[in-house]
């Protein structure tokens, strides 16, 4: 179990043992049930061996060794889970170019150890990575595991595949004398290699595919409304990952990837930006996942309209346009009742603020409070592949809680001030 006090405290124990021998009960003063969605008041948490052994109404005495650990004063929730992340990596300064032939995987890792506790200790104690370079999100995650680190639950995609001159290929815009033999790992141009890509990617130890129909934002020379993976790519690799279990998150603004690519299997769209109302029936009717990280559109929108000197200048005019199409997108697909998994596109925090800010848009674009927290726990434990395990607070789920002083279904910006 791994915890921050809820005194306000930047403590955080890690220990390589079940925390305590005995049972540890957790007096909560309200939790939030997101299975059943509702609230229940003065609830004992039992948890033993790192994982929750049953919840009961009132508050249980301790006995013998049992650690009693008093939240009575706060909200207990699940531990949030974010399906978008990139906790290897950071923000782009203005000169893009000098990121790329400077940074290294040794840099990456350094981000991650800082971003992973700071996504810790913000209350996400999962995340799904898709993105990364040389395996630095492995040794992350190999590193958290053995409990060397603090940080969240990590499933990885290592680098993400994508065509020549797609949102992949880092060598976009540089001259032909400048590159790197880690770039070549994310990109693919046939369906065969996208099928060898995939199984690299199983054999040195990734959870997940990550690929990129379409062009991107923050890339030099590729348009994101675009497909630019031929169908038969696409399909190749979704065929290629679920024959070994994987599953495949694709980065896709435009319709046609979006399309295409739900029509050939994918397990989740990121960011649909000009997904539109065909595109969100296909995804109800296919059962696709939708993670669409609103709220790093509006933040760059803002930063591109009042000081686009802080962003690259190859990216400001694709932000200018993406910024609004997001929110009439996420708008579509609440009204088509799509499945909608939270992801925020996030290093450790935004600029602005904590990661659950995605949360506090979510709801202002209309999103229920208690079904943004949905998204955020058993929903995203679902896309994961986990259910039961990690987003709900019940029996035989690990013991990931988070409290924080006030209710989020009345105020769902109390989340971006966890306590515990």
């Amino acid at each position: 179990m791994k915890y921050a006090t809820p005194l306000g405290f930047a403590l955080l124990c890690v220990l390589a043992q079940p925390l305590f021998a005995a049972d540890s009960l957790i007096h909560a003063g309200h939790m939030i049930d997101v299975r059943n969605r509702q609230l229940r008041d003065r609830v004992t948490i039992v948890v033993h061996a790192n994982q929750i052994e049953r919840v009961v109404d009132g508050y249980l005495p301790a006995s013998g060794d049992d650690k009693v650990i008093d939240l009575q004063s706060y909200t207990v929730l699940p531990g949030l889970i974010d399906c978008h992340k990139h906790l290897t990596m950071h923000a782009m300064s203005p000169n893009l170019y000098e990121d790329l032939v400077t940074d290294t995987a040794a840099d990456a890792a350094i981000y991650g150890v800082i971003n992973a506790k700071t996504t810790l200790l913000d209350g996400f104690t999962s995340v799904r990575d898709v993105g990364a370079t040389e395996n630095a999100d492995l040794a992350l995650k190999r590193a958290l595991e053995k409990e060397l680190i603090p940080g969240p639950r990590m499933w990885i995609s290592g680098s993400p595949l994508g065509p020549t001159g797609g949102h992949s290929d880092d060598s976009n815009g540089l001259s032909r004398g400048f590159s790197n033999p880690a770039w070549k790992d994310s990109v693919i141009d046939s369906a065969d290699e996208a099928r060898l890509a995939v199984r690299l990617h199983h054999k040195y130890g990734d959870d997940l595919i990550k690929i990129m129909p379409s062009g991107g934002v923050g890339s030099v020379n590729d348009n994101p409304a675009l497909q630019l993976m031929t169908n038969d790519e696409i399909a190749a690799t979704i065929d290629a990952a679920h024959a070994l279990g994987m599953k495949v998150a694709a980065h896709a603004h435009g319709k046609l990837a979006i399309d295409h690519a739900v029509l050939a299997g994918i397990d989740s769209i990121e960011h649909g930006t000009y997904a539109d109302a065909e595109s969100m029936a296909l995804m109800k009717q296919h059962g696709t996942y939708l993670v669409p990280t609103v709220y790093v559109s509006r933040m760059l929108f803002e930063i591109a309209r009042d000081h686009p000197e802080r962003l690259p200048p190859n990216i400001v005019a694709k932000i200018k346009l993406v910024g609004p199409a997001t929110a009439n997108m996420f708008h579509l697909a609440l009204a088509c009742g799509v499945k909608i998994a939270f992801g925020t596109d996030t290093f450790g925090e935004f600029r602005t603020g904590t990661a659950a800010k995605e949360l506090t848009e979510m709801v202002r674009l209309g999103m229920a409070p208690m079904d943004a927290i949905v998204s955020a726990t058993i929903t995203a434990s679902d896309l994961i592949g986990v259910s039961g395990k990690i987003g709900e607070i019940a029996p035989g789920s690990y013991a990931d809680l988070i409290a924080v002083k006030s209710n989020p279904l009345e105020s769902i910006q109390e989340l971006e001030h966890v306590q515990f």
